[in-house]
């Protein structure tokens, strides 16, 4: 196969964009992305999306932001896999350039869904879940993610407060990234102190949703053109995996199949032992995600993923740094969007960009992105390039 790079990242600030539509907010991360390549245009666009025929009335994405963009004639298709769509159009970009059907492609997430009101969102959101078993009953994802956490806790006998140290992280990370929703650092007892949503999870244990794009462009490694500003940096592996969506059709409500399987492939064609891992972009859309999506790789076994936290083992000088730039909890959950974040943050990381959040020595990077409460798990591993 073909050996796969990113060569241009863009990507809005995260946050409630009342003055942007939908199609402005990929323009501005398109852009951004095809400016560090000197305006390349690519062969075909990927659209990561999850929301928009629920919450903008539009589907037909591929065609609607190649055209809007300036690249009337090319092919452009959506993604859709939930929470795990950018994961995927990313694989699905990967596959093409990898297989040597297309040279070079531009990846694009983005949502629009702070305008709506909460009902229409917590609809829209639910969609990811089984129609038939779950959400027709009214449980929303924050309850299944609950149902989860309140299991695990129990199944582990957590003390209170467990998951304070993945809040405490994402933030304080966040903090330091001009393009988080939040950026202020937060302590213990703010933690301690906040709201509960659907017991045991908090304000602090879950995403806020949020507005925002990033895009990232790929070429192959013999169409690679000269004189690029920053070091290209190469796929190294790209594998992807699905479990039950419903929570109760899983033998282990407790454990990420989907996850552990995607990585387990992913560190086997990149033919890397999971020590050589550098940082890990978790989905962290609720803290108890965090937590099984550590042990589900493998960095903690099973019922001590919130050790790593609790103990700084997850902080930027820690074992495994993880949401080096907030996460989806401090830089905000943009639904669809996010595994194409997470690709920008990895790159940004490996090229020695990431300023004040920066992971010292970083030269391999792990990024997944999950649907659902975990049902599909698109999952990379990147790295920097000695020589080309």
């Amino acid at each position: 196969m073909n050996d796969v790079f990113i060569i241009g990242v863009g990507m809005t600030p995260v946050g409630e964009h009342w003055d942007r539509s939908l199609r402005e907010l990929a323009l501005e991360a398109m852009t951004a992305a095809r400016d560090e390549t000197g305006a390349m245009r690519p062969e075909a666009v990927y659209v990561a999306n999850m929301l928009a025929p629920a919450l903008s009335r539009q589907s037909h994405l591929g065609a609607l932001l190649a055209d809007y963009t300036g690249m009337r004639g090319i092919e452009a298709v959506a993604i859709e896999a939930a929470g795990a769509s950018g994961g995927m159009a990313l694989r699905q970009a990967y596959i093409a350039l990898a297989s040597g059907m297309v040279n070079t492609a531009l990846v694009v997430g983005v949502e629009k869904i702070t305008e709506r009101v909460t009902a229409e969102v917590e609809a829209a959101l639910i969609t990811s879940s089984d129609a038939d078993y779950e959400s027709i009953h009214g449980v929303t994802q924050t309850a299944l993610a609950a149902m989860i956490m309140q299991r695990y806790v129990f199944e582990f006998n957590l003390p209170e407060h467990a998951f304070a140290g993945f809040s405490i992280t994402a933030h304080a990370n966040g903090a330091k990234n001009p393009k988080a929703m939040f950026r202020r650092p937060i302590k213990l007892e703010t933690y301690q102190r906040a709201a509960i949503l659907s017991d045991p999870i908090n304000m602090f244990d879950a995403a806020p949703v949020a507005d925002g794009a990033a895009a990232i462009f790929l070429a192959r490694g013999d169409v690679l053109p000269a004189n690029l500003p920053f070091p290209p940096v190469r796929i190294d592996a790209s594998a992807a995996a699905i479990s039950a969506v419903a929570v109760h059709d899983r033998p282990n409500p407790i454990s990420f199949s989907a996850a552990e399987n995607a990585v387990r492939v992913a560190l086997d064609r990149a033919e890397i032992n999971l020590d050589q891992i550098d940082f890990f972009e978790v989905h962290d859309r609720y803290s108890i995600f965090a937590a099984l999506s550590l042990e589900a790789a493998g960095f903690a076994a099973p019922g001590e993923g919130w050790k790593l936290a609790e103990s700084g083992a997850i902080a930027l000088d820690g074992q495994i740094p993880i949401c080096t730039f907030g996460g989806s909890k401090a830089r905000g959950d943009t639904g669809g969007a996010t595994g194409v974040y997470q690709a920008v943050e990895a790159a940004l990381q490996l090229q020695g960009r990431a300023g004040e959040i920066q992971v010292a020595d970083a030269r391999i990077g792990l990024i997944q992105s999950l649907g659902g409460t975990g049902a599909t798990a698109a999952t990379h591993i990147l790295s920097t390039v000695e020589t080309l």
